[in-house]
């Protein structure tokens, strides 16, 4: 039996859920500075050249954290599901392995049993592969829809504001290494991306 490698392919599913949570959880807690604090938005003249945070900005984001939230829902519940299945695998398998050692199978009931067990094993090694891609595409779509917000938001926010260019900066990008405060437009971004977040919820 390939009991090392189910393990380990359950294990692997297991850990891709759980990086993928704190992937989210511990980006939406920095900022590109290593600090939250902004400053406050003040009138900047037409043409000026400003910045946001994105890490800052998934921080304030309230349809950020309610899909991450959804997602994270989900990606426990299929850590607990390999979990639960995992472990009945390795309690059949165990109980065979025992009969098998004690001699209380024939030799047509140990093959029955060990090809069931195995093909067991097969299937539970694709549930894992295809939990991990569901999740995957999960996170992408989640990720496209943000930004869309986002970008839309910034097309109609820019026509009002006029700015020549609206920079992004993050922890892993660090883009903009040192910038006036009064450039970031994080805060501004966030509270109107938020106002029209709230709107849509009501529509519906």
């Amino acid at each position: 039996m390939k009991r090392i490698s189910l393990i380990a392919n359950i294990v692997l599913a297991a850990a891709v859920v759980v990086l993928y949570v704190f992937y989210f959880t511990d980006k939406s807690r920095k900022t590109g500075t290593g600090s939250t604090i902004e400053s406050a938005a003040v009138e900047l003249p037409t043409g000026s050249i400003v910045y946001i945070h994105l890490d800052s900005l998934m921080n304030q984001f309230d349809l950020f954290h309610a899909l991450k939230n959804e997602l994270e829902a989900k990606a426990k519940v299929i850590d607990d599901d390999l979990t639960k299945k995992s472990r009945t695998w390795e309690r059949d398998a165990m109980d065979y392995q025992e009969k098998v050692q004690k001699g209380l199978l024939t030799r047509s009931q140990a093959e029955t049993q060990g090809n069931q067990l195995q093909n067991r094993q097969n299937e539970l090694e694709q549930f894992a592969r295809q939990k991990q891609l569901e999740l995957a595409e999960e996170e992408q779509v989640m990720i496209n829809r943000v930004f869309y917000e986002l970008n839309t938001f910034l097309e109609a926010y820019n026509q009002e504001h006029g700015f020549a260019l609206i920079l992004t900066t993050s922890a892993s990008t660090n883009n903009i290494l040192n910038g006036d405060r009064n450039l970031d437009i994080t805060r501004t971004v966030a509270a109107g991306l938020n106002e029209q977040y709230a709107a849509q919820n009501k529509k519906r």
